[in-house]
């Protein structure tokens, strides 16, 4: 599980340009619960010797409990719960301040390790941040997240702890980054089909793992308890901190599957009792633990800035999707031409995904659900071999070639497979720098009709072959 970083400290001192260095400017999600004027913003961390997910806050103080203060400091109060580590995050050019005392005093107290990143330290002496030893918090690390200066050793003392459980292969994990691997056993797979890769191929004990994620409110809830139903199959749960999530094994229609619970389930007596707090912490963490991912929407609702946030994150990590509109049955004509226009304009990047309108309450449309998790799970991990891949490759030069580019065309000479969860395609030739993104988007739609590869993301990487007439510097 990636370790939780929050940011923390007063206005100003530098927290949301940290927060884009360690991300590289790519947050991932937003909670914009109503009635909060200074949000929470989460992001994938990019930087540091282990991957983790990044908080940025709002500029807390502890001792001011009043108007839009109080809502920043309940924002900040829940990251600091939701954390392994805090960065508090000061100001050198400024100095150590009664405010930052009254941060310090707070964080004391919140059972969390604590670094202290100096910010805005460039051109100072290193005398400028001894100021800071008196908070008693450790030795301040004196940083520059304008610059990048600081910033790897920070890092490297911040998730140091978690490097060796990063060793550790996650449940889930594919092969992507490894083209040798892949490709020899790409060469062993007779078919090429999604269905011969093996319905167990790429699971932690033959059970796919299923994480169903949604903003609050959509039915998360509702769609588990009917996918969970009487509960004879095995069932259990292992609540643990507020963001531990819950998994639970069970069998829908003959398939085995670990749901990755995100609604803040609790077991009572023989069905699950929603608590709904939606915690963004918890979904990006179960989609990354995830095989398939379940993006539930709200029919009777607008399809929201969180929703498309989530699914982006979801193609983010490349993970596999089904799309369920829930609350179908509850809508008119009108209303369900709608949602689908809706998701035509706002969500057209997941037109891979497959969308099933269900009613969680009735129980209505989740046998064809749960048949599209299998089968997306079975297409991320799909093994493709070279032969194949090549042929599809060469029937779909021969009916659309790609644009010329000045006085010569991208030749494509033959594909293989790079990696699965998701299928990453290689493919090498001649002058493909040159490949427009249309044509990249055509070769994607090919390869995913010839090999059934509905469900998941799909990635191709055009390797230009060297010109052996060109000198190297």
């Amino acid at each position: 599980m990636k370790p939780v970083v929050t940011l923390v400290g007063r206005p100003n001192v530098g927290k949301s340009t940290l927060f884009n260095r360690l991300t590289r400017s790519r947050a991932a999600l937003v909670a914009d619960m109503p009635g909060l004027t200074r949000d929470r913003q989460y992001g994938e961390g990019r930087v540091g010797p282990v991957p983790s997910i990044v908080i940025d806050t709002g500029g807390f103080d502890p001792s001011d409990r009043g108007g839009i203060q109080d809502a920043v400091n309940r924002q900040a109060e829940q990251a600091i719960a939701e954390s392994d580590v805090l960065l508090f995050v000061l100001d050198a050019r400024s100095g150590l301040t009664p405010h930052d005392r009254r941060i310090a005093d707070r964080l004391r107290t919140s059972g969390r390790r604590i670094l202290l990143a100096v910010n805005k330290a460039e051109g100072l002496p290193e005398t400028a941040v001894a100021e800071f030893y008196e908070l008693g918090l450790g030795d301040p690390y004196r940083i520059s997240a304008a610059h990048g200066d600081g910033i790897a050793a920070l890092l490297d003392d911040a998730l140091g702890p978690y490097v060796r459980a990063a060793a550790e292969p996650e449940a889930g994990e594919g092969d992507a980054g490894r083209p040798d691997e892949a490709e020899e056993g790409a060469e062993a797979d007779a078919t090429g089909s999604p269905a011969a890769a093996g319905a167990s191929h790429g699971l932690v004990g033959g059970r796919t793992r299923v994480a169903v994620v949604g903003r609050p409110n959509v039915g998360k809830s509702t769609l588990i308890n009917a996918l969970l139903g009487e509960q004879r199959m095995i069932a259990f749960d292992a609540p643990g901190t507020t963001r531990d999530a819950i998994e639970v094994e069970f069998e829908y229609g003959g398939e085995p599957f670990v749901l990755i619970d995100t609604a803040g389930l609790r077991r009572k007596g023989k069905v699950f009792e929603s608590i709904e707090k939606f915690s963004v912490v918890k979904t990006l963490q179960a989609i990354d633990q995830a095989n398939v991912a379940v993006l539930v929407l709200d029919a009777a609702s607008e399809i929201a800035e969180q929703d498309a946030h989530i699914a982006g994150y979801i193609l983010d990590r490349g993970r596999a999707l089904v799309i369920a509109i829930n609350k179908w049955d509850d809508l008119d004509a009108y209303q369900r031409e709608r949602i689908h226009r809706e998701m035509t304009r706002k969500l057209h990047f997941l037109d891979w995904a497959s969308v099933h309108e269900i009613s969680a309450l009735r129980g209505r449309g989740l046998g064809a659900l749960m048949k599209s998790v299998v089968r997306a799970q079975r297409a991320a991990f799909a093994k493709l071999s070279t032969p194949k891949l090549t042929r599809a490759l060469q029937a779909a030069v021969t009916r659309q070639e790609p644009a010329r580019s000045g006085y010569s065309r991208p030749k494509m000479r033959y594909a293989h497979q790079g990696g699965t969860n998701p299928p990453l395609i290689l493919i090498h030739g001649n002058a493909l720098s040159r490949v427009q993104e249309s044509y990249r988007r055509y070769l994607e739609g090919w390869f995913r009709k010839e090999f059934d590869l509905q469900g998941t993301p799909l990635r191709i990487e055009f390797r230009s072959n060297r010109n052996p007439y060109v000198r190297s510097e």
